[in-house]
């Protein structure tokens, strides 16, 4: 049996336990107003790369989550295969997904400049790419904007608005940035540091999103380890409480595990928020203009704890990470935690994701190619877990909003990228709206940028 054959038998099997799985579930209204449907929710919505097919709800709440350490935490890291010949991922019925880019060795962030050209952060490679895209979408034109840098991630324009005169860049230790005029496919000069040093090491990934106000510039710094038990020390340092930031790390974790905050010249750094283990996708709700992350929590708690999530940054909040999880869930393994005034501080995320899933990025739906009920709702993508012994994530998810507001359901949107249990072929990164309110995906198993269009019948519902 070749790769393609297994994935088509693989597909077949999914579907059918996707169905045994929804039968199984617990039966619910869904809240984006469809009252006749059903979505998981409770024990079956924990589920794993089998259950998972377009179109496919689930909803993970606090109240569903498993004690400490109910199975065995698992070290199930996947082997990354060839593509099986003619594979596509497979999308939502209506939809339809092409290649839009491809050969790059590491893709991550995908930004859009004012112009629709289409900015791609190859982190392994140490590139800046620019790709233009024409009418039919496909690549017109394409050019390496920048190179030389280190391991870059985020990338943001500045000022907001149809004129940008920089784009700016996230290395994993500092802030550079580019001079930037409409259509510029090359750097026209050297990048020039805005912020000089970044925390380095572990979670090594910077993404930068500006303020729709744009007085500030917010980068989210991951954690320097799993739980801080080897990179803090037991207790604070005299005095530090009351001179930070609430729920702000010290030790190793200093300016870690938060979303900073600066001047969009790189000045007057500051905390924004705190306890978030990974924040590794930023973007900003456009009715709202609230700061969003999709967020990597702790492993080795089990298979099914704690979940990643989605939710609204706020500032001043502390979102959990070293002590506590989803609320003043305790992690056990901090036997006495430093900071027990914090357990009634936490801010509960918003929308809960199966664990270990490893959302990277995230962007909100404004365009008029899909169906008008996508208006509003977030899409998410799912790199995948390592820390489970049936897979999770491998996809991108839709965040389904109510009037602006997150209702805690997702929705399975793009899958197919796990072969077996052993081995997936693609690993998406990040989501963002094309110009022509397209999607695109990079992936970083294979390298490629695919694009989501909706056909007209889709698009006109």
């Amino acid at each position: 049996m070749n790769r393609f054959t297994r994935l088509a038998s693989t597909s077949a099997i999914l579907i059918l336990t996707a169905s045994a799985a929804q039968a199984a579930g617990t039966a619910a209204t869904a809240a984006d107003g469809s009252s006749d449907e059903k979505l998981l929710t409770g024990e079956t919505a924990y589920g794993s790369w089998e259950q998972a097919e377009p179109g496919l709800k689930l909803k993970i709440t606090p109240s569903a989550m498993p004690e400490p350490f109910a199975t065995q935490s698992a070290s199930n890291t996947p082997g990354i295969a060839a593509r099986p010949d003619d594979a596509r991922p497979q999308v939502m019925k209506g939809f339809e997904v092409s290649e839009f880019a491809s050969g790059l060795q590491q893709p991550r962030v995908i930004t859009i400049a004012p112009n629709g050209d289409v900015f791609v952060a190859d982190s392994g490679a140490g590139e800046i790419h620019v790709f233009r895209m024409a009418d039919d979408g496909t690549v017109s034109k394409k050019s390496v904007f920048a190179s030389g840098l280190n391991r870059p991630y985020g990338v943001a324009f500045y000022p907001n608005g149809d004129d940008p005169d920089h784009v700016y860049v996230g290395n994993t230790d500092s802030v550079v940035r580019f001079p930037y005029s409409s259509g510029d496919m090359k750097a026209s000069a050297e990048p020039e540091t805005i912020v000089p040093e970044l925390p380095t090491g572990y979670h090594w990934t910077r993404d930068i999103v500006f303020s729709a106000d744009g007085k500030t510039m917010y980068v989210a710094v991951g954690s320097d380890s799993n739980v801080a038990l080897e990179t803090m020390e037991p207790h604070p340092p005299e005095s530090f409480v009351e001179e930070n930031s609430k729920g702000a790390a010290w030790g190793d974790e200093r300016w870690r595990a938060d979303v900073l905050a600066f001047d969009p010249d790189g000045k007057n750094r500051r905390i924004y928020a705190t306890g978030l283990r990974n924040c590794s996708g930023m973007t900003i709700q456009p009715a709202t203009k609230d700061l969003w992350c999709v967020v990597n929590e702790r492993d080795e708690l089990g298979d099914n704890l704690p979940p990643d999530y989605a939710t609204r940054v706020q500032e001043g909040h502390f979102y959990g990470w070293p002590w506590y999880y989803i609320g003043e869930n305790k992690d056990p393994r901090w036997k006495m935690a430093p900071r027990p005034e914090l357990a009634d501080a936490v801010t509960v995320p918003d929308i809960l994701f199966q664990p270990h899933s490893a959302p990277l990025g995230i962007d909100f739906y404004t365009g008029k190619m899909f169906p008008s009920d996508y208006n509003g709702d977030a899409f998410v993508a799912m790199h995948g877990s390592w820390n489970r012994d049936h897979r999770t994530g491998y996809k991108v998810v839709r965040l389904i909003f109510k009037d602006g507001k997150p209702t805690g359901v997702y929705q399975d949107f793009m899958t197919g990228f796990v072969l077996d249990d052993q081995q997936v072929w693609g690993r998406p990164v990040d989501v963002t709206m094309a110009h022509d309110g397209s999607l695109l995906v990079s992936e970083d198993g294979t390298g490629t940028i695919w694009r989501v269009t909706a056909g007209q019948k889709q698009a006109a519902q």
